[in-house]
């Protein structure tokens, strides 16, 4: 028989959001409308996201840089998706973030190399974690040299771009090589599980139906653009209370137990049951 020596900690429940090395909603902001940024900040997205990217017209960038500088470094807290390496942008955009406090990291977009995220985490400070948003082909294909990147934090995927870029279909045969290829890319870089391009459009069903197929396929997390689509990602996402009376019940026999490991199914069913308990104590999330 095999005797385990440790078990796994509770995650920290005191937190006033969700870490984002777990969260499940990341809400995407326009950063040219500032009169939005308290109410995200105070809605039921895990993380917030301030975009000076695509959704701000280029004549507009250089303004909404300093309009989210000033609101970070005035007691605002979110992360902000920057413009690619590639960009003329993009050297403004770290300058002008970095070493202010509220910033919680950045989001890269269009990343397409592990030298993108370095260079932006080395610009930095060396300290602020990177959000690599793989938005092409080629992006895909570097999955694993971005996800095993110095600074890399989380692996997103930019959806909409990607199937511009390729003329990959919507459905979801078609989007599950590059979800997978982000998973597995994920797991070799020792990174948490990525995080889902967003849902366009207002059918919660369908919504649920994509935040389900993600998790399916190992994401965890999904990118919104609407607060309404919040509290279906962030249901769809966690574990269930009949999941975390699972876990609870399986965890305290195997204290019972004496932590003893019975048969081969043991350890994988040890595994699944610390995983949901951790999260569903970070996501308060009651057994039955």
């Amino acid at each position: 028989m095999t005797y385990l020596p440790e078990h796994v900690t509770d995650a920290d429940t005191s937190s006033d959001s969700v870490s984002a090395e777990i969260a499940r909603s990341w809400l995407l902001v326009n950063a040219t409308k500032t009169e939005t940024f308290d109410a995200a900040a105070a809605s039921r997205a895990d993380q917030v996201i301030l975009d000076i990217e695509d959704a701000v017209d280029p004549a507009a960038k250089p303004a909404a840089r300093a309009d989210v500088a000033e609101w970070l470094a005035n007691g605002g807290s979110a992360w902000v998706r920057i413009n690619d390496r590639t960009t003329d942008f993009w050297s403004g955009d770290v300058d002008a973030l970095k070493g202010i406090p509220g910033l919680r990291g950045v989001m890269l977009a269009k990343a397409e190399s592990g030298a993108h995220v370095t260079e932006t985490f080395d610009r930095l400070g060396g300290s602020t974690p990177v959000i690599a948003l793989i938005e092409s082909a080629l992006g895909i294909e570097e999955a694993r040299s971005i996800a095993e990147a110095r600074g890399a934090f989380r692996l997103a995927f930019g959806s909409g771009d990607y199937r511009r870029d390729t003329g990959t279909g919507a459905d979801d045969l078609a989007m599950a090589y590059p979800r997978s290829r982000l998973v597995v890319a994920s797991r070799i870089g020792k990174l948490p599980g990525p995080i889902d391009g967003p849902t366009v459009g207002s059918s919660h069903p369908v919504l649920r139906e994509q935040s389900a197929l993600a998790v399916t396929l190992g994401l965890t997390g999904k990118l919104c653009l609407d607060v309404e689509q919040l509290p279906v990602i962030n249901e769809v996402i966690s574990p269930t209370r009949s999941d975390a009376t699972w876990a609870r019940d399986f965890l305290a026999d195997f204290e019972s137990r004496g932590r003893v490991i019975r048969d081969g199914s043991d350890l994988p069913r040890l595994g699944r049951a610390q995983k949901i308990d951790k999260l569903a104590r970070a996501f308060g999330i009651r057994p039955l």
